[in-house]
């Protein structure tokens, strides 16, 4: 049965279920991951297999410092400016994988790129760098749905399972997003998802354009699927009012009364980013509910984020 721990708790039992290649939930500063040893064949399988996860979506290996990632990738000048301000941080970089790389290729999709990120929250980077190796972990929630931000939306989404092993409570994430992901294997810096780390910052510090995320349904990155961070309700989104049956998810000031779940009654994008996934669970209730009604949300820098979340979540199944 699944039980939370704390890192001081369980961290001996984490290293040893990784190196048995059984997986661990652990809190990073945007999402809780499903961490398991990128370089075991046998875990990565584990995580494709726990999360129901398609074999062609890459995973996310992180690491405890900028100066482990050119162990496994190519390290180029773009990465090593943007990692000296964002890392440890909410940014993941596409790199070229190493001839030698051990991290299995089943984590990179059978592609010639790897995807590293190194987190900066507490308990990851305890858990990093006392297991010393590199961890491959997606978001520990079933594939396509709500993304967890605490330690019992995984408990919730694994419950029923015999992976994760263990559950590492560390409060609820800050960042509330994941991680925004940029390739530096093409001749233009290109966002391949975004996040709290917007192209603006990234062009600043590279001084440089930064492309947008590409019109593609290749997958060459996690968080590009078209359905993604979908509650098991119906999501209406850039909604003015709920119907009678919808749940309603706010973001600012509202008349509504009933069935109310705020992202941010200031208008925040930050508190409201933060927010997005715990409301969308605590919406999510059929039991209660047939639909989920969620206001608009401003277009604008953190909000561009938000709405790429909004909008993958509220797509149809085989659309």
């Amino acid at each position: 049965m699944l039980t939370f721990h704390t890192i001081n708790e369980s961290l001996h039992d984490c290293i040893t279920a990784l190196k048995q290649g059984h997986l661990v939930a652990f809190p990073t500063e945007t999402v809780y991951g499903l961490g398991g040893d990128a370089c075991n064949r046998q875990a990565i399988l584990r995580i494709f297999s726990a999360k129901d996860r398609p074999s062609f979506n890459p995973l996310i290996v992180h690491l405890s410092s900028p100066e482990q990632v050119g162990d496994y990738a190519e390290t180029p000048e773009t990465f090593k400016r943007l990692s000296k301000i964002f890392s440890p941080g909410p940014l993941t970089y596409i790199l070229k994988r190493k001839p030698a790389c051990p991290v299995s290729e089943f984590v990179s999709a059978g592609m010639d790129t790897l995807a590293v990120r190194i987190p900066s929250h507490p308990v990851a980077q305890t858990l990093l760098k006392s297991y010393g190796g590199p961890i491959a972990a997606p978001s520990a929630n079933l594939s396509e749905h709500i993304s967890p931000t605490a330690a019992e939306h995984v408990y919730k989404n694994f419950k029923d399972r015999t992976e994760p092993k263990i559950i590492l409570d560390g409060g609820p994430c800050q960042e509330g997003l994941e991680s925004t992901v940029i390739d530096l294997t093409q001749p233009e810096p290109t966002l391949l998802r975004l996040g709290t780390v917007t192209q603006a910052f990234l062009e600043d510090v590279l001084g440089r354009r930064v492309l947008p995320p590409p019109r593609t349904e290749k997958i060459s990155s996690p968080g590009q699927m078209r359905r993604h961070y979908s509650p098991s309700l119906p999501l209406r989104i850039n909604a003015h009012t709920p119907k009678p049956d919808e749940a309603f998810i706010a973001f600012g000031p509202t008349n509504i009364q009933q069935n109310v779940f705020q992202l941010s009654p200031t208008c925040n994008l930050a508190e409201a980013a933060t927010n997005l996934y715990k409301m969308l669970y605590l919406a999510d209730q059929p039991t209660l509910y047939k639909g989920i009604a969620i206001m608009a949300v401003p277009n604008i820098g953190l909000g561009a984020a938000i709405n790429d979340r909004l909008l993958r979540a509220a797509k149809k199944k085989d659309t």
